[in-house]
């Protein structure tokens, strides 16, 4: 009975051992067997061929992470070379705006000397350190004092135009009174001396900067864009400097004088340089012989 069971058993794992050994003889067969083109084993080409989508999908993770910190790593160097050139960029600026503060510097200086040469007034150059922040007083302050010659009285002036007049000294410093000072006197002319007979008063009108001059008569033709000049009655200013400009002209009448605004010459909003002129308007001496009706009177 055993006997029987045992064959039963065996006839029946008889399939299952029969597909074992032929897949033993595949396994064994395909271990030895080879491609004819690659040469390769052909079980590795079918591990190759399964192991591949994997393979793939590993690559491509792999390779977007190596891409990424690549990328990273661009962006960062890219970033340092931008700061480099921006720094450069800055210092060339800078060494661009010296230069040019330089030149505007030599030209302002070439200027001055030019007028010292040709004003024929001994001159003191100065410059300015200080403006008065109030309100009601227009007014700068130079390095030059009494040390350096400077009297109260003395005009101040650019070769653009006049500046002031000394109001206040110190052994190293003075204080100067601008024009544009509401308190300010200027004996001016619409044009120039022995050419015009527009003759006037200046004086400041402080905040906006400009100057008034009046009494100019209102039959004188005065026009936008006319150059006031100095005329030296005023006893502080010798003739024939420059004032400034007419920008506006109010007339009521020929009969009436006209009012006209003028602005200033000097850069009176950003004086740098300035020089003070030795000038001392000259005295009317009395005559050394008496007029003949006098000496008749006292007769």
């Amino acid at each position: 009975m055993v006997v029987k069971r045992s064959q039963k058993e065996t006839q029946q794992r008889a399939p299952f051992w029969l597909a074992a050994l032929l897949v033993l003889n595949l396994v064994l067969m395909s271990v030895d067997a080879r491609d004819e083109a690659t040469k390769q084993r052909m079980i590795r080409v079918w591990a190759q061929t399964v192991v591949a989508p994997f393979e793939q999908v590993s690559s491509s993770v792999g390779g977007a992470g190596v891409g990424f910190f690549r990328n990273l790593a661009n962006f960062r160097q890219a970033a340092v070379e931008n700061g480099e050139l921006k720094t450069r960029l800055a210092e060339a600026e800078t060494r661009a705006r010296d230069g040019q503060a330089a030149q505007i510097e030599n030209e302002r200086l070439k200027n001055l000397l030019n007028f010292r040469e040709s004003s024929g007034y001994e001159t003191i150059p100065a410059k300015v350190i200080a403006r008065d922040a109030s309100a009601w007083f227009d007014a700068v302050w130079i390095n030059r004092g009494k040390g350096a010659g400077v009297e109260l009285g003395m005009p101040v002036v650019t070769p653009e135009g006049i500046v002031g007049r000394v109001v206040a000294l110190g052994p190293i410093s003075a204080q100067i009174m601008l024009v544009t000072d509401e308190r300010s006197g200027v004996g001016a002319i619409v044009g120039q001396l022995n050419q015009s007979n527009a003759f006037g008063s200046i004086r400041g009108l402080g905040d906006n900067g400009l100057l008034e001059m009046r009494f100019v008569p209102g039959t004188e033709t005065i026009v936008k864009g006319d150059t006031v000049t100095t005329t030296g009655q005023d006893k502080i200013y010798p003739p024939g400097l420059t004032v400034g400009r007419v920008v506006e002209v109010k007339t009521d009448s020929a009969n009436a004088p006209q009012v006209i605004h003028i602005q200033p010459g000097a850069p009176l909003q950003a004086l740098e340089d300035v020089m003070v002129l030795r000038y001392r308007a000259p005295r009317n001496d009395a005559p050394e012989e008496s007029l003949p009706n006098i000496d008749k009177g006292r007769r």
